[in-house]
C-alpha cells in the first residue's frame, strides 16, 4: 500500500552517510522500530557514566525473547568512542536488513533463522566527547571517567585491576542474560579481523609468540570470513609500511598483548566467539568516506553473522524431556578452561568446523555421554547440526555452576609448570 511505501521511503531517506550523534541515533532506532515492531525489538542494557542510553536493536523473527534453536549474534561497535567507522555502518546494516527482510530470500532467512543484536555505540560519552575529528589517537577513546573499555573486563590470565565501568558491567550483565554465540566489535586504526587471545602465558604458547585457544582453527576461520568478503582486507596490506597482516587476519596476541578486552571475556566468560574488527586506518575518518566503508564491509558483516550456524547445537533432557540447564557439552580434544554448558532451557552451542567429532555431555554427578557426530557446512543451511542428549537416570534441575572470576590460566601455567604435562581438563573439572 501507498502508506507502507511511503514509510519505507522515510525510513531508508532518514539515513544519510554522515556521523549521527546521540538524538540522531536515538531517533533513528526508535523511527526503526516503530517502522518495523513485528520483527524488531529496541532495548537499553543501561547507561554510560554520564547517563546516555546503550540502545541493542534486535532483529530476528522473534525479537524480544530467545527461542529454543536460534543462535543469538551481536555486533559491538564505537566501544573507543574516537573510532567511528563501526558506529555508522551498523546503522546502514540495520537499514539493510529490516529493507530486505520478506524481500531478499537470504536476508529473509537470515533473521527467520537467528537472533541478531546491534549496539552501535559502546562509549557514547567518548563518541561526543571527540570534538575534532581525527585519524589518529583522542581523548575520546576513554569513557567519561577515563577508562580503556577494552582493558576494563576481568582477564583469563592476570589480575585486572581496573574498577569495572558502567559501560562494560552493562555489557557482561548483557552476555550473562543471552545465550550469545557469535559476536564481533567494531574499531578502528588499523585494517585486520583479530581473534582470540589478546593475552596469554606459556599454556597458551606466547612463548612461541602467539597465545591459541582450543578453538584456534575455528578463530582462524571466522577472522577469514570476514577478511576475505571484505573488498580490501584479506590482501594484508596494512595502514604503514610497517605493518602487514597475511590474509588480512592476526592472533591478538601475536599482534600486541592486551589485558581486560572484551574478546577474551566473551570466549572464557560468555561461551561466545568473538573477533576484533579494525576496519579503517583512519580512526574518525571524513563523513564522505562513509559510504564507501559501507560498500566495502556490507557483505563481510552478512557472511560473518552466517558463520553463528556453524558446527552442533541441541537440548539436554532427562528422561521425562524436561531440560537439564548447567550440563558441561564439549568436543573432545578442545575442553574450555570454563566448561561450556547449557543455558537454562538445556540448550547448548559449539562453533566447529565440518569434520567428525566426538561430542562429551557430562551432568555432574552422572555418567558422561559420548557422542560421534559427523559435522557437514550447514551456513548455507542457516541451521547447526542438531544433536540432541537424553539423560535416562537423571530426573531433577541441576545447580547453576559459575566460573570463578580469577585469572584461570594463571592457576593453569603453576599447575603445569609443577607437572609434566599442562593439565587443562584438570582445571575444567576443578572449577565445576
Amino acid at each position: 500500500d501507498v502508506a507502507g511505501i511511503l514509510c519505507l521511503i522515510s525510513v531508508a531517506a532518514a539515513l544519510d552517510f554522515e556521523y549521527h550523534h546521540t538524538k540522531e541515533l536515538e531517533e533513528y532506532l526508535k523511527t526503526v522500530h516503530a517502522t518495523y515492531p513485528s520483527f524488531t525489538y529496541l532495548h537499553s542494557i543501561g547507561r554510560s557514566v554520564e547517563g546516555r542510553d546503550l540502545w541493542v536493536l534486535v532483529l530476528g523473527r522473534f525479537p524480544t525473547h530467545h527461542k529454543i534453536g536460534i543462535p543469538e549474534f551481536k555486533y559491538v561497535a564505537n566501544m573507543h568512542g574516537d573510532e567511528t567507522v563501526g558506529r555508522e555502518i551498523l546503522l546502514h546494516l540495520i537499514d539493510l536488513l529490516v529493507t530486505s527482510y520478506g524481500r531478499d530470500p537470504v536476508i529473509t532467512r537470515l533473521l527467520n533463522n537467528t537472533r541478531i543484536h546491534i549496539m552501535p555505540t559502546m562509549n557514547p560519552d567518548g563518541f561526543e566527547a571527540t570534538e575534532v575529528p581525527d585519524c589518529y589517537y583522542t581523548q575520546g577513546r576513554y569513557n567519561k571517567n577515563g577508562e580503556d573499555l577494552n582493558r576494563n573486563f576481568p582477564d583469563a590470565f592476570e589480575q585486572n585491576n581496573a574498577s569495572i565501568q558502567p559501560e562494560t558491567q552493562a555489557v557482561m550483565n548483557w552476555i550473562k542474560n543471552e545465550t550469545f554465540v557469535l559476536s564481533a566489535n567494531l574499531h578502528g586504526g588499523a585494517l585486520v579481523a583479530s581473534y582470540t587471545f589478546d593475552n596469554g602465558n606459556s599454556v597458551t604458547g606466547t612463548l612461541k609468540g602467539y597465545s591459541r585457544s582450543p578453538d584456534d582453527d575455528v578463530f582462524i576461520h571466522l577472522a577469514k570470513t570476514y577478511s576475505f568478503n571484505h573488498a580490501s582486507m584479506y590482501k594484508g596490506t596494512g595502514c604503514d609500511n610497517r605493518q602487514t597482516f597475511p590474509e588480512g587476519i592476526t592472533n591478538g596476541y601475536s599482534w600486541y598483548q592486551l589485558e581486560g578486552g572484551m574478546q577474551d571475556y566473551n570466549y572464557v566468560w560468555g561461551q561466545c566467539f568473538e573477533i576484533t574488527l579494525e576496519l579503517s586506518c583512519c580512526k574518525y575518518p571524513p563523513a564522505n568516506q562513509l559510504a564507501k566503508f559501507w560498500r566495502d564491509n556490507k557483505a563481510a558483516l552478512i557472511e560473518y553473522i552466517k558463520q553463528v550456524h556453524l558446527g552442533v547445537k541441541g537440548q539436554v533432557t532427562d528422561k521425562n524431556g524436561n531440560p537439564i540447564p548447567n550440563a558441561i557439552v564439549e568436543a573432545k580434544g578442545r575442553p574450555h578452561i570454563c566448561p561450556y554448558r547449557t543455558n537454562k532451557h538445556g540448550e547448548y552451542f559449539l562453533l566447529l568446523l565440518p569434520g567428525t567429532y566426538v561430542i562429551n555431555a557430562t551432568v555432574p554427578g552422572f555418567k558422561s555421554m559420548l557422542e560421534t557426530v559427523e559435522i557437514p557446512d550447514n551456513t548455507g543451511n542457516f541451521s547447526a547440526l542438531k544433536h540432541d542428549f537424553s539423560f535416562s537416570e537423571v530426573s531433577f534441575g541441576s545447580r547453576a555452576a559459575s566460573c570463578p572470576r580469577i585469572p584461570l590460566y594463571q592457576a593453569l601455567e603453576r599447575a603445569s609448570s609443577a607437572a609434566v604435562t599442562p593439565a587443562l581438563r584438570l582445571l575444567g573439572l576443578v572449577t565445576v
